[in-house]
């Protein structure tokens, strides 16, 4: 994956497509590809009826993706890995301990990219340059509390929960759009 973002959740069937779909749609004309996994993926299902819908319902067709176990190929690949929680953070940095800095709760990535003013230095190549923004903020701002950068998982709830979840995903990627120049 080049210049690429992985977004990881336990199953990959809810959360880490979710952000797929959103951030794709998100970034779209900027040169950053994304692609998802879990960390207890089965290979090859559908994804959640409730998340298919929610991706339908933005003009994305979920009919052929397919959930894909996380290996540690897919986090050397990546240029920003974003997960759904701490413990999946944990799990990619002990995969692949390269992967350290790049690696956020996308909770947590989203506050800090709404901390930094949009890197000017390379805007060919924006996402590299956004995660060392990020980064150096990481450093610098007070950490949150607790479960705060935890998304929570909506499988066993309402389709009401699935989309909280997608509206609370869709608010986290916000600031890397703006960061790296594609929102307004």
């Amino acid at each position: 994956m080049v210049n690429g973002v992985l977004f990881v959740c336990h199953a990959n069937l809810c959360r880490s497509p979710m952000a797929e779909y959103a951030a794709r749609r998100l970034l779209a004309g900027r040169p950053v590809t994304v692609a998802s996994a879990g960390t207890d993926a089965v290979e090859g299902l559908a994804m959640h009826p409730y998340a298919a819908k929610i991706a339908a319902e933005t003009g994305e067709d979920p009919a052929s993706f397919r959930s894909r176990r996380l290996s540690p190929d897919h986090l050397a690949g990546a240029v920003l890995v974003l997960t759904a929680t701490r413990r999946q953070r944990s799990i990619c940095t002990a995969l692949a301990p390269a992967a350290l800095h790049r690696t956020f709760t996308l909770r947590q990535f989203g506050r800090l990219a709404a901390a930094v003013e949009p890197p000017v230095d390379d805007q060919d190549d924006p996402l590299p340059a956004a995660v060392t923004a990020a980064t150096l903020a990481r450093g610098r701002l007070q950490p949150a509390p607790g479960d705060a950068d935890d998304l929570r998982d909506p499988v066993g709830g309402t389709a009401d929960d699935f989309r909280r979840c997608a509206e609370e995903i869709e608010r986290s990627l916000r600031p890397l759009a703006v960061l790296i120049g594609t929102a307004g």
